[in-house]
C-alpha cells in the first residue's frame, strides 16, 4: 500500500467527517507506517461545509450576530475565500442542530437568520457566494431569508410571512428593494437532493416529517408552497414547481432563484473540484469513504456515490466504512464500491451505537485495514 485516501463525510448524531477522517486516517496509519495517508473529509453542501473548506484551503472566516430557526440570537461563521466567493453553511443559522428534539416545528422556523448571513456576504462585495443546503428545520420557500434580504411576502391582512405556517396566506410580494438591486453578483445554492417543491416528492411531503411535521402539517406546508409557487408564477410567468431540487431545505432557495437569477448545483461535485479530489486521486492504492448510515439513498447521488463514481473511473480501490448499513446498500457496489464494512456491532441498540461511534468505527477500520 503506497497511498490512501481517507474521504468520509459526517456520521450525523455522532462524528463530524473530519473527526470519522481522523481516526480511520490513525488506524491506516499503524497497519502501513510506511504508505502515505492523505485526510480529505467531505461535505455535500450541508452540516460541516465550511469548517471542511477552511481545514483544506484556509480562508477568513467572518462572525455573524444573528438568529437561529425560532428567532434566537445565535453566532454564525462563513468563510471568504482568497478569491473572492463567500461560502455559508445553510445550517448553521437554520439547521436542526441548533434546535432540541422537542422544539422541531416548521411551522415556526423561519430561515431569517441565514437570509442574515447572506446579507452580511453581500455587503462585504463578496462574489459569487455560495450557499449550502442541508440539515435544514425550515420548510418556509425561503421567504424568512428573502425577508432578511429586503423582499416582502405578505398575508391576507397585511402581515409579513416569514415562515411555513403561513405560505398559505401569502397573496402579494413585494421584490423591488435596494439590498436586491444593489447586487449584482451571483447567488449559487449547493445541494444533491434532486426534490421538487411541491408535491408527493416535494419539499414537505419528503423531509416535513423529520423536522417535526405531523401528517396534518404536511398538508398545510404542501399547500402553502403550491401557493407560493403559484403567486411567482403570476408575477414572473416562470413555474417552479417542478424545478429539480427546489424542494431543497424547505424551498429554501425558491425566492433567489425566480427573482435573483440564483443557481442550484450539485453540493458534493462542487466541493470535490473546490478541493482538487481528482487531482489527490493520482497514484492512490485505496478510498475509505463512509457515512453514519449507507442505504438505498446513498446511491441516489449522495456525497459517498460521488466519491465511489470519480474513484472507480481512475481505477482506485473503494470501501465504505459506515456506522450502519442498511437496505439497499450493496447497490453501491454497483457504482464501483469493492468493500462495505458496518461499524456497529449487530444488534447494538442506537443511543449505545451513537455514544460508542468512535470506538466503533476505529475496530471496525483496524480490522478490515488488518486483512488487505
Amino acid at each position: 500500500m503506497n497511498k490512501m485516501i481517507i474521504a468520509t463525510v459526517s456520521f450525523k448524531g455522532s462524528l463530524s467527517a473530519p473527526e470519522a477522517s481522523r481516526i480511520i486516517a490513525r488506524q491506516a496509519e499503524r497497519v502501513f507506517p510506511q504508505a502515505e495517508i492523505l485526510q480529505l473529509p467531505v461535505s455535500d453542501g450541508g452540516e460541516g461545509l465550511v469548517e471542511i473548506v477552511n481545514s483544506t484551503l484556509g480562508g477568513e472566516c467572518k462572525l455573524v450576530q444573528t438568529y437561529d430557526p425560532l428567532g434566537r440570537e445565535v453566532s454564525v461563521f462563513y468563510l471568504q475565500l482568497a478569491d473572492g466567493a463567500a461560502l455559508i453553511e445553510m445550517a448553521g443559522a437554520g439547521g436542526l442542530t441548533l434546535l432540541n428534539l422537542g422544539e422541531y416545528d416548521p411551522l415556526r422556523a423561519s430561515t431569517f437568520g441565514v437570509g442574515l448571513v447572506i446579507l452580511d456576504a453581500i455587503k462585504a462585495g463578496a462574489d459569487p457566494i455560495y450557499i449550502g443546503l442541508g440539515g435544514s428545520a425550515t420548510v418556509d420557500g425561503g421567504t424568512g431569508a428573502a425577508t432578511a434580504l429586503g423582499m416582502r411576502f405578505f398575508g391576507s391582512f397585511g402581515e409579513r410571512v416569514t415562515s411555513g405556517g403561513g405560505l398559505g396566506q401569502i397573496h402579494r410580494i413585494e421584490i423591488n428593494t435596494p439590498r436586491l438591486l444593489d447586487y449584482s453578483g451571483q447567488l449559487v445554492f449547493l445541494t444533491d437532493v434532486n426534490n421538487p417543491l411541491c408535491g408527493p416528492n416535494g419539499a414537505a411531503e419528503i423531509f416535513g416529517p423529520q423536522k417535526g411535521a405531523t401528517p396534518e402539517q404536511v398538508k398545510l406546508l404542501d399547500q402553502g408552497l403550491w401557493n407560493l409557487a403559484d403567486l411567482i408564477e403570476q408575477e414572473v410567468g416562470l413555474n417552479p414547481k417542478e424545478m429539480p431540487g427546489m424542494g431543497a431545505a424547505g424551498g429554501f432557495a425558491l425566492p433567489f432563484v425566480v427573482f435573483m437569477g440564483a443557481e442550484l448545483r450539485g453540493g458534493i461535485d462542487f466541493v470535490l473540484d473546490l478541493l482538487k479530489f481528482d487531482e489527490k486521486l493520482v497514484g492512490a492504492d485505496l478510498l475509505i469513504t463512509g457515512e453514519g448510515r449507507t442505504d438505498t439513498q446513498s446511491a441516489m447521488g449522495k456525497a459517498i456515490s460521488a466519491l465511489a463514481r470519480r474513484a472507480r473511473a481512475a481505477g482506485v480501490r473503494v470501501a465504505v466504512i459506515s456506522g450502519a448499513l442498511g437496505e439497499g446498500a450493496e447497490k453501491m457496489l454497483e457504482l464501483g464500491v469493492d468493500d462495505l464494512v458496518q461499524a456497529t456491532p449487530e444488534g447494538q441498540p442506537l443511543e449505545e451505537a451513537l455514544a460508542y461511534a468512535a470506538e466503533n468505527l476505529e475496530k471496525a477500520a483496524f480490522n478490515y485495514l488488518a486483512k488487505l
